[in-house]
C-alpha cells in the first residue's frame, strides 16, 4: 500500500493525476450511472426517489402518521403531504383514521403499493446478484470495506 501511495505521489509531482483522483473519478461516474439506472427503474412505475422512499419506509415500519413519515425520511411536513396526496392519487398509499387519535391520520400502503415495493425488492436483489456476480467474496467484502470508508468520511467532512 505504502508503495501505492509513493507511485501515486511521484506520479502527482510529475504533474499527472493521482491514483486518488482517479478513484474520484470512477466514484463519480459510478455514481452517475446508479443514479440513472435507479431513476428509470423508479419513472417506469411513475414514481419518483422521493415517492419511492415513502413506500419503502411503509413497508418497513406498517402505517405512519404524517408527522411521523416526515421525520423518518427527513422532509417537512408541507413536503410529506405533497408527497402523500401524489401516491394516494396514483394507488400507491390511503389515508384512514388513527385508532387511538382522532385527530391524526395514518398513511398505509395500497395492495397495488405492496406490490410495487415488492417487485422493486426482487428486481433490486436481482441486479445486485447480476452486478456483483463474478467478483470473489473477498474483493466484494474490500469493495463495501472502501464505501463504509468513504461514507464516514463524506460524513466527517460535511459535519466539519
Amino acid at each position: 500500500m505504502k508503495q501505492l501511495h509513493n507511485d501515486a505521489s511521484s506520479e502527482n509531482r510529475d504533474g499527472g493525476a493521482t491514483e486518488a483522483g482517479h478513484a474520484l473519478e470512477k466514484l463519480f461516474a459510478l455514481a452517475v450511472v446508479t443514479h440513472q439506472f435507479m431513476e428509470a427503474g423508479l419513472t417506469a412505475r411513475g414514481l419518483s426517489r422521493a415517492r419511492a422512499t415513502v413506500l419503502w419506509n411503509l413497508q418497513n415500519t406498517g402505517p405512519m402518521t404524517q408527522r411521523a413519515l416526515a421525520a423518518a425520511i427527513g422532509v417537512s411536513p408541507r413536503n410529506i403531504t405533497g408527497l402523500v396526496d401524489a401516491l394516494e392519487n396514483d394507488g400507491f398509499v390511503a389515508r384512514a383514521p388513527h385508532p387511538g387519535d382522532r385527530r391524526a391520520t395514518l398513511v398505509d400502503l395500497t395492495d397495488r403499493g405492496r406490490d410495487t415495493v415488492g417487485s422493486l425488492s426482487g428486481e433490486y436483489d436481482e441486479g445486485a446478484a447480476r452486478l456483483f456476480a463474478g467478483l470473489a467474496d473477498r474483493d466484494l467484502a474490500g469493495f463495501v470495506t472502501t464505501v463504509d470508508h468513504l461514507l464516514e468520511r463524506i460524513g466527517q467532512e460535511t459535519c466539519a
